[in-house]
C-alpha cells in the first residue's frame, strides 16, 4: 500500500509554494521549513489577518503575493526582505506603509492598491529600483506633498497607477518622472493637467479619463512617444492644437466630453488607428481627416454632425465607420474610396439617399435604421379591382400573404415584383435585433432570386434599394424605421 509523504520530509529545497484560494485564516506553520530555499510565495485569496513574526524569516524571498486577503498591518518586519522583487498586498485593509520597507531595496514591482492609505513613507525615494507602482483606488482626496516629492525622486518609474482615487491636484513634481511609460490617472477629480506633464518624453500611455478636464495643456504637443491617449468622460471642449505633434499616436479616445470642433492638426496624427469621439457635441469634422491613412476604427455617434468631409475617402484603412444619431442628410460619394471599409453604420440621421458608389464597397455591415426622409407617408388614389372603388394606396399597401419556405422561414412570394421587395425590406425590418448573419445569408438567396424578378419587370427602385439588392458581399443589413418615397 503507497503512503502519501508531506513534501517537507522528502525535500527541503522548495522555491515556490502556491496557497492562493484556499480559505486560510493563518500563514500555515510547514512554510518556515523552506526559509533557506523559497523564492515565490503566493497567498493571495485568503483570509489572513495577521502576519506572524517567523513569516520574516523567509529572507530568500523574491515574489511575495498577499492581495485580496484582511491584512491591516504591514509590520517593520519587512525590512528582513532585502531580496524581494514584487510585493503584492492590494485589496487589504492596511492603512500605512512603514519607512522600514525602505530596506527592500531590490523591490521593482510594488502594488499597495485598494487600500485605506493616506500617504507613503518618507523614505520611499530610497526604493531606488522601483519601475511599477500601483496605488490606485485608495481613497486619496489630495496627493499629500510627501508623495508628490517621493516619486519626483524615483527616476527609474515606468509605470505609475494613481487611478480611482479622489485626487484634485496633481503636483508639478509629476514631471520628474521622466522614464516613465504609462500614467494611469483615471477616475479622479482632475481639473486641469500641470504644464509640466509635458517633460516625459518616455511616456506611451497616459490615461486621464472619468476626470474633470476642462482642457489639456498644450504642452501634451511634446510627449513625442504616447502611443494612447484617453480623455474620455470629461469637460473638454477642445483638443489643443499640438496633438498634431504625436506623430506617434495610435489610439485617441475623447468620447463623453463637450468637443465642439476637431484641430486641423489632427490630421498630422499619422500613425493614428483608433479614434473614438462618441457623445460630443461636434458639428463637423475638419477636412484634414482624409490624412490619417492608418485609421482602421472610427466612432463618431451621438455628436451634431450635419455633413461628413469628401476628405474621408482618403482614409483608406478605414475598416469601422459608425456616425450613429447625428444630423447627416447625405453620404459623400467619396466613401467609396475608402476600400477596406466593412461596417458602415449611419442609423439615426435623416439621410434622403446613398451614393451609388456606395456598392464598390465590400461592406460586411450596413446599418441604415431611422433615417426618416419624409415626415409622412405619400398616398396615392387607385382603384379597388374588386369593388371598384377609389382607395388610397401607399409604400407599404398591400401586405402580402406571407408562406414558410422549405426551412421553415417565413417569406412573401407575392406576384408583383414592386411588393416582391417591399415584402423583403419588411421581412428585415423584423429581423432588426437578429445578430446572426447566417439568417441573412440565407435571405439573401432568396432576395437574388427575386430581383430576377425586379429586373424582368423593369420597375424603378430609389438608389437604395438596387444597392441593398445586388451588394454580393452584403452580410448584415439593417433599414428598419424607415419612411421612403417611392414614385411610379
Amino acid at each position: 500500500m503507497f503512503h502519501c509523504i508531506p513534501l517537507w520530509r522528502c525535500n527541503r529545497h522548495v522555491e515556490m509554494i502556491d496557497k492562493r484560494h484556499c480559505s486560510l485564516l493563518y500563514v500555515p506553520d510547514e512554510l518556515y521549513r523552506y526559509s533557506r530555499s523559497l523564492e515565490e510565495l503566493l497567498l493571495d485569496a485568503n483570509q489572513l489577518r495577521d502576519l506572524p513574526k517567523p513569516f520574516f524569516q523567509l529572507v530568500k524571498l523574491r515574489k511575495l503575493g498577499l492581495s485580496d486577503n484582511e491584512i491591516q498591518r504591514l509590520p517593520p518586519d519587512i525590512a528582513n526582505f532585502i531580496q524581494l522583487v514584487e510585493l503584492d498586498v492590494s485589496r487589504n485593509d492596511i492603512i500605512e506603509i512603514p519607512e522600514a520597507i525602505s530596506y527592500c531595496k531590490a523591490l521593482q514591482v510594488a502594488d499597495f492598491s485598494g487600500n485605506p492609505l493616506t500617504r507613503l513613507p518618507e523614505s520611499f525615494p530610497e526604493l531606488r529600483n522601483l519601475t511599477c507602482l500601483s496605488i490606485n483606488d485608495i481613497s486619496l482626496q489630495i496627493l499629500p506633498e510627501n508623495i508628490g516629492k517621493s516619486l519626483s525622486l524615483l527616476h527609474r518609474l515606468e509605470e505609475l497607477d494613481l487611478g480611482n482615487n479622489e485626487i484634485y491636484n496633481l503636483p508639478e513634481t509629476i514631471g520628474c518622472l521622466v522614464s516613465l511609460k504609462n500614467l494611469w490617472l483615471d477616475g479622479n477629480q482632475l481639473a486641469e493637467i500641470p504644464a509640466e506633464i509635458g517633460s516625459m518624453k518616455s511616456l506611451l500611455c497616459l490615461d486621464v479619463s472619468e476626470n474633470k478636464l476642462e482642457h489639456l495643456p498644450e504642452e501634451i504637443g511634446d510627449l513625442v512617444s504616447l502611443t494612447d491617449l484617453l480623455v474620455s468622460q470629461n469637460l473638454i471642449d477642445a483638443l489643443p492644437e499640438g496633438i498634431g505633434k504625436l506623430r506617434r499616436l495610435s489610439i485617441l479616445k475623447a468620447d463623453q466630453n463637450r468637443l465642439a470642433q476637431l484641430p486641423e492638426s489632427i490630421g498630422n496624427c499619422e500613425s493614428l488607428t483608433e479614434l473614438i469621439l462618441t457623445e460630443n457635441q461636434l458639428q463637423s469634422l475638419p477636412r484634414s481627416i482624409g490624412k490619417l491613412k492608418r485609421l482602421s476604427n472610427f466612432n463618431c455617434d451621438r455628436n451634431r454632425l450635419a455633413s461628413l468631409p469628401k476628405e474621408i475617402g482618403g482614409c483608406s484603412s478605414l475598416n469601422v465607420f459608425c456616425v450613429r444619431e447625428n444630423r447627416l442628410t447625405r453620404i459623400p460619394s467619396e466613401i467609396s474610396q475608402a476600400s477596406e471599409l466593412h461596417v458602415f453604420d449611419v442609423s439615426g440621421n435623416r439621410l434622403l439617399h446613398l451614393p451609388i458608389s456606395l456598392t464598390a464597397l465590400r461592406l460586411k455591415a450596413l446599418w441604415l435604421s431611422e433615417n426618416q426622409s419624409q415626415p409622412l407617408l405619400t398616398f396615392q388614389n387607385d382603384i379597388d379591382p374588386e369593388s371598384g372603388e377609389k382607395v388610397l394606396t401607399c409604400v407599404l399597401l398591400p401586405q402580402q400573404p406571407l408562406e414558410p419556405d422549405s426551412k421553415g422561414k417565413v417569406f412573401s412570394w407575392a406576384s408583383n415584383s414592386v411588393a416582391l421587395w417591399l415584402v423583403s425590406a419588411l421581412r428585415l425590418e423584423s429581423w432588426e435585433f437578429d445578430p446572426w448573419p447566417s439568417h441573412t445569408k440565407s435571405l439573401r438567396t432568396t432576395l437574388s432570386t427575386k430581383s430576377s424578378y425586379l429586373n424582368s419587370a423593369k420597375k424603378e427602385t430609389s438608389s437604395h434599394c438596387q444597392l441593398f439588392l445586388f451588394s454580393a458581399n452584403l452580410t448584415c443589413v439593417n433599414i428598419s424605421m424607415n419612411i421612403t418615397r417611392f414614385n411610379n
